[in-house]
Parts: C-alpha cells; sequence; structure tokens
C-alpha cells in the first residue's frame, strides 16, 4: 500500500515541473542558511575557547567580575598563595591576559591583538612550539605569534618560520618576534601573542604584578577536583570564582549565548531560516493540493479516507526535504571550506549538524504539509459533482 502511494506523490510534485524546481530551491536556501547560521555560533563558541581547552590545570581561578577571555578583569595574586597552602593544591600558576593594540606586521596598521604572559618557569598551555621556546621569551620584549591569525601575516610568518626574527610595535613599545606557535583566531581577536610574565608587565605598565587575569591550580593525584571547588569558594574572599577547567570553558561559551549579540543573532538566523522553509513548502504543497483538489474528492467519493491523503501530502513533504536538503548541504560544505580558510575559524561541517539539520527541514515540510491538509480536508464530492 506504502509503495502506490510514492509514485502518486512523485508524479503530482512533477507535473508543475517549474512549481517543483522552486520549491526546491526554497528549501534549499533554507537547509544551507540553518547550517550557515549553526556552523557560525559553533565556530563562534570553538574559537572562543580555544585557548582553555589548550590550559594546562585542573583548576581556574578569575575574577568574580570577569566576562570573557578578553575582559578577564584582575584579583589579588595573594589569592592563589593562600590556595597554595591546601594540601591538596600541587602548584599555582598566575597568568596576565589582555587586549593590546599592536602595528601590523604587514599593514602597519594599529589591530587589537590578544596578549598572554605566565611565568616561562612553569608551562601554561598544551603548546609544544611554545614550551619548547620558554627560554626564549625570557628575553627582554621578546614574543611567540600565532601563526594562524587571520590578517595579513603571510610574510611575516615566512621569514620567522625561517628563524628569521620580525620587529614591530605592541602598545607603542617595540618587540621582537621570535617564533610560532598555532592555535587560531577568534570572535574576540584575530591573533594572539604569547611572552612571559616581565615582558607582559613591561607592555602593559600600568597593571600591577600583584594583579592578575587568571589563576591556574594543579592538584595533586587523586584529588577530587569539585570537592576543592568547592572548599577553596569557601576559603576564599568573593572577590574571586574558583572553576574546573570545564566550568571555565562552560563559563566562556555561556557569556557568547546570554551576554553576546552575536551567539543570539546566529540562534536567530537559524530560526528565520526555518519559518522561511515552512512559509515556501507551505505555498507549493497548498497549490497542490488546490490543483488536485478535484482528483481528491473523486478519489474521496470511490472511499479513500483522509488518512490516505495525509500521508500522500507528507511523502511529498518528505521528498521535497530531502531533494531541498542534498545541495544546501553541499554548498554549505564548500561555503565552509572557503570561510574556514579565509578567517581561520574553527568551522566544519560535522556529522552531528548534518543530521540536526536535515531533520529540522524534515520537520518543517512537514508541518506545512500539516497546514495544507487544511483545505484538503475539506474537499466534499457533493461540492464537485
Amino acid at each position: 500500500m506504502f509503495k502506490r502511494k510514492i509514485p502518486l506523490a512523485w508524479l503530482q510534485l512533477m507535473k508543475q515541473r517549474g512549481r517543483f524546481i522552486v520549491a526546491l530551491c526554497g528549501i534549499t536556501f533554507a537547509a544551507f542558511l540553518m547550517l550557515m547560521q549553526l556552523g557560525f555560533q559553533s565556530a563562534l563558541y570553538d574559537s572562543n575557547t580555544r585557548f582553555h581547552e589548550l590550559l594546562q590545570t585542573d583548576l581556574v581561578v578569575i575574577s568574580r567580575q570577569a566576562q570573557n577571555l578578553g575582559l578577564l578583569s584582575s584579583f589579588p595574586r595573594r589569592r592563589l598563595f593562600q590556595a597554595a597552602n591546601f594540601s591538596e593544591v600541587e602548584s599555582v600558576n598566575p597568568l596576565y591576559i589582555r587586549l593590546g593594540v599592536w602595528k601590523s606586521l604587514q599593514t602597519k596598521l594599529d589591530e587589537s591583538i590578544l596578549v598572554i604572559g605566565f611565568k616561562p618557569e612553569k608551562p601554561a598551555f598544551n603548546l609544544p612550539e611554545v614550551n619548547q621556546n620558554l627560554d626564549v621569551i625570557k628575553y627582554p620584549d621578546t614574543f611567540l605569534f600565532d601563526r594562524n591569525a587571520n590578517g595579513k601575516y603571510q610574510e611575516a610568518i615566512a621569514q620567522i618560520a625561517q628563524g628569521k626574527s620580525v620587529t614591530t610595535e605592541l602598545q607603542a613599545r617595540k618587540i621582537t618576534i621570535a617564533g610560532l606557535y598555532e592555535v587560531g583566531a577568534s570572535f574576540v581577536a584575530n591573533a594572539s601573542v604569547i611572552t612571559s610574565d616581565q615582558n607582559f608587565l613591561r607592555i602593559f605598565s600600568t597593571q600591577q604584578a600583584g594583579k592578575v587575569n587568571l589563576g591556574l591550580i594543579q592538584l595533586k593525584a587523586g584529588s577530587d577536583a569539585n570537592v576543592v571547588v568547592k572548599a577553596l569558594q569557601s576559603y576564599l574572599p568573593d572577590d574571586i570564582k574558583v572553576l574546573t577547567r570545564q566550568e571555565f570553558i562552560d563559563f566562556e561559551k555561556k557569556y557568547w549565548q546570554e551576554s553576546g549579540a552575536i551567539g543570539f543573532i546566529f540562534s536567530l538566523g537559524v530560526t528565520i531560516g526555518f519559518l522561511v522553509g515552512v512559509i515556501i513548502v507551505y505555498q507549493i504543497i497548498y497549490s497542490d493540493v488546490i490543483d488536485h483538489l478535484a482528483e481528491y474528492a473523486t478519489l474521496k467519493a470511490m472511499g479513500f479516507r483522509n488518512i490516505y491523503f495525509l500521508f500522500v501530502v507528507f511523502q511529498e513533504a518528505l521528498i521535497l526535504a530531502v531533494l531541498g536538503y542534498i545541495p544546501g548541504c553541499l554548498i554549505s560544505f564548500g561555503m565552509y571550506t572557503l570561510t574556514r580558510t579565509t578567517t581561520k575559524l574553527p568551522l566544519f561541517l560535522t556529522v552531528e549538524r548534518v543530521i540536526q539539520v536535515l531533520i529540522l527541514t524534515i520537520i518543517m515540510c512537514v508541518i506545512s504539509g500539516a497546514i495544507a491538509m487544511r483545505k484538503l480536508n475539506s474537499a466534499d464530492p457533493a461540492d464537485i459533482f
């Protein structure tokens, strides 16, 4: 019985091929829009938590006023010394992180850049290239640069990769770029540099050494991170927050989800794509139902029930969803690749996202079919004959 209904749905769609193509184009656009918006949203969260993921720590200490990685505020360094008194704590490590103004290596224009400083005696990040150059960043005004930065840095990066030093300005102070590492751009800054804590404090002369932006706490083996977090939070003054590394990642994502307008805009884009698809598919299926209303009424007179017509309409919706989704997915894959190459953002078309948007597309078409069915239910044989 099911196999007999598929050809009917297909033939009805193909009778008006122009309308059918328009419907597929509309669904392709809706699927493409949803895939791109979800991709940008994911890239927003992933790019802004890259450094969080690379931290070599069990716990993180931040200011109670901190908002995100670019706006961490500062807190007294003695909070880390106080935390070090706990028997479960193996070591503590202060980090300095701020957005600075520097002169681009290639364009010579002033740009915003994320500057990170830490004690070279204790690696802070799981970045092999940084950890191999810990002695290098001890030299005055010497920095490492992110080779995955988004911008016109190709010439300078090529020189540094060849072992040559490159000079520029950061916070109106002359600095030397003596090495590279690889992280990538984010929505906070297109580029980043890493150096020692002493170099950081030279660049940002107004920041006191006793005021840090981030604290890393390494626990002894066997310690329960969640238990230690609660103990430290109750012991230390309330001007700071103590988080696990995962909680710190979630803290950043929450900011972009709730406080940042960008996250809302991407979510709104997905909703708009869904609604546009519903409207387009509804118009197509509704027009098809109107065109075949007499035939449906005839079938009703022959004894076919509304459930039969419901299946036919839903089959049309399913055919439109699948055939419209495939080109939308293929176009999105190309745009993901282009965007990732151009912006250096972590934009990948994952299997989970492909399935998620396919399900949304099917739901979108089924909703449209269900709305269009109201007219079909009113098809009365008495009105036709």
